[in-house]
C-alpha cells in the first residue's frame, strides 16, 4: 500500500495495479462482512501498567488452584532456574531461524548438542531440532513411511490405547496423503503382539508403538514388534520422551526405524498445548527428515563451524519435492531442553527417570490399599503414571477429588489415570487422603 516501507508503491503504481485487476480501490480486493470489519475502535480503555497488572492478577485468581496429577503425554518436571537465565539472553530470545551461520554460531552449536542428545538417547544417527510436538512428529513419520516404503501400502497401524488428540492429528495428516489409520488391540496395557502379527500385511506402511504407553506401562516386547514390522517391510516407529529414554531400551536396539515423541518434558513447564517434538531416524532416511537439521563443518580457516543443512521444507525447495510444510521454528524450545539436560547431566537424567518409576510404584501401592480401589490396573512396570480402577463411577470420584483440590484423568467408566513426577511427589500423601475421603 502507498506509504508502507514494506510495499513502497507510488500512487501512480497503485492506480496501475488496481486498473489491471479491475477494481477501484484496495478495499474492493477484500470481502469482509460488516459485522466483523474493523470500525476504527478497539474498545479497550487505556490503562497504566500498574492497573493492567492488577487486572491480570484478578483474572488469574479466578483459575482453579489444583494440584495436578495429570499426564498422558504432557509431563511437568522441575525446570532449573539456569534454564530461564540462559535461554532469556538477548542473543537467544530475539533469534528466529539461524539462517545466517556467521552470526549464530552459539545458537547453532546448542542445537547441534540437542540433536546429539537425541542421537545418544535413541541410538539412531540422525535427529532434527524443529518439530512442533509429539503428535505432529508421529504424523510426519507416517508421511515419511509413505515416501520411503518400497512396496505399496496405505495403512498406518497404531495402538488401541492412544491419546485421542494425537490420533486426531495423525488422521488429519494421513487424510492428505491418502493413508488410512487403523488400531491394533492391547493386552493388559501393552501391545497384543500376536494380534498385531496377524494383522500386519502388505497393506501396512507403518507400525507405531509407544514406550511407555499412554497408560504409563513399560512395553515388554518391543523387539518382537520391530520384527513383525520388518517382516512386512513396514516402517517401525517408536514413541517415547527424553526422560523415559534415559532408562528404557534403546530404540535402535529393538529395530526402530524412527523415534518420535516429546522433548518438552525437559526445559518447559506443562502448558497442555505447547510442546517440542522428537524426530530421530536411520541414515537411510536422512534426506527425508522434515524440518531442520544443524550440521557441523569447517570454515575457511579449518575451524569447526555449524550451519543449517538439508532443509527439506517447501520454503527452501520446490513444493512438489518438499517433505513437509513445517514453518514455525522450535529452536528456542529445543535450546531450553538442551540446557535442562546439560544441567542434569547423564546421572541426573537417569535419577529423574528412576524417581518416576519409584514414585509411581509407591503411590499405586498406597491407593491399592484403599477399599474400593485397585491400582495399578495393569500388571506391568510403570513410569510416571498408571491406571486406577474404582468401584464407584470414575467421573464422580474425579469430581469429588477436584473439589478437594486435585486433578486426575478420567479414562473409563470406572478408570482413572494418575501421574506423579518430581513436581507433585510431595503431595501424594495428601492425594491418598483425599481419595480415602471421597470414597
Amino acid at each position: 500500500m502507498s506509504g508502507s516501507p514494506y510495499a513502497p508503491h507510488t500512487a501512480t503504481e497503485t492506480a496501475e495495479m488496481l486498473e489491471a485487476v479491475g477494481v477501484a480501490d484496495e478495499e474492493a480486493l477484500f470481502d469482509i462482512p460488516e459485522d466483523v470489519a474493523f470500525d476504527g475502535e478497539f474498545g479497550i480503555e487505556p490503562r497504566t501498567e500498574r492497573e493492567i497488572r492488577a487486572e491480570c492478577a484478578r483474572l488469574f485468581a479466578r483459575n482453579d488452584d489444583l494440584v495436578e496429577f495429570l499426564g498422558r503425554g504432557h509431563y511437568s518436571h522441575y525446570v532449573p532456574s539456569v534454564v530461564d537465565h540462559l535461554a532469556d539472553r538477548a542473543e537467544f530470545i530475539t533469534s528466529y531461524t539461524q539462517y545466517q551461520p556467521e552470526i549464530t554460531q552459539g545458537f547453532l552449536q546448542a542445537l547441534f548438542e540437542y540433536q546429539s542428545l537425541l542421537v545418544e538417547l535413541t541410538g539412531l544417527p540422525v535427529a532434527n531440532c524443529s518439530m512442533y510436538d509429539a503428535a505432529t512428529a508421529l504424523a510426519e513419520a507416517a508421511t515419511l513411511a509413505d515416501r520411503v516404503r518400497s512396496t505399496s501400502g496405505d495403512v498406518v497401524l497404531i495402538p488401541e490405547h492412544l491419546r485421542e488428540g494425537k490420533r486426531g492429528v495423525l488422521e488429519n495428516y494421513c487424510a492428505g496423503a491418502d493413508l488410512t489409520v487403523e488400531s491394533y488391540p492391547m493386552d493388559d496395557g501393552n501391545a497384543d503382539v500376536d494380534a498385531l502379527a496377524d494383522r500386519v500385511g502388505e497393506d501396512v506402511v507403518m507400525v507405531y508403538a509407544e514406550n511407555p504407553t499412554v497408560r504409563g506401562c513399560i512395553e515388554e516386547r518391543l523387539a518382537e514388534i520391530g520384527e513383525v514390522a520388518a517382516e512386512a517391510d513396514a516402517l517401525f516407529t517408536l514413541g517415547s520422551d527424553v526422560v523415559a529414554l534415559s532408562v528404557l531400551e534403546e530404540p535402535a536396539s529393538v529395530g526402530a526405524d524412527v523415534v518420535v515423541g516429546e522433548a518438552g518434558a525437559l526445559g518447559l513447564p506443562a502448558a497442555y498445548g505447547m510442546g517440542l517434538g522428537v524426530f530421530a531416524c536411520k541414515d537411510d532416511y536422512l534426506r527425508q527428515v522434515p524440518g531442520r537439521l544443524v550440521g557441523a563443518s569447517e570454515d575457511a580457516e579449518g575451524t569447526r563451524a555449524y550451519t543449517l543443512t538439508l532443509q527439506t521444507r517447501e520454503q527452501h525447495i520446490r513444493k512438489e519435492r518438499a517433505t513437509s510444510n513445517i514453518c514455525t521454528n522450535q529452536a528456542w524450545v529445543a535450546l531450553r531442553a538442551a540446557i535442562h539436560a546439560a544441567t542434569l547431566g547423564p546421572d541426573g537424567l537417569v535419577e529423574l527417570a528412576h524417581d518416576c518409576v519409584r514414585d509411581a510404584e509407591a503411590l499405586a501401592a498406597d491407593l491399592d490399599a484403599l477399599s474400593g480401589v485397585a491400582a495399578p490396573v495393569h500388571d506391568r512396570h510403570h513410569l510416571r503414571e498408571f491406571a486406577v480402577r474404582t468401584d464407584q463411577p470414575a467421573a464422580a470420584i474425579a469430581g469429588d477429588l477436584e473439589a478437594e483440590g486435585f486433578a486426575v484423568h478420567v479414562i473409563g467408566e470406572h478408570l482413572i489415570e494418575v501421574c506423579v513426577t518430581d513436581l507433585n511427589a510431595d503431595r501424594t500423601d495428601a492425594l491418598v487422603e483425599a481419595f480415602e475421603e471421597v470414597l
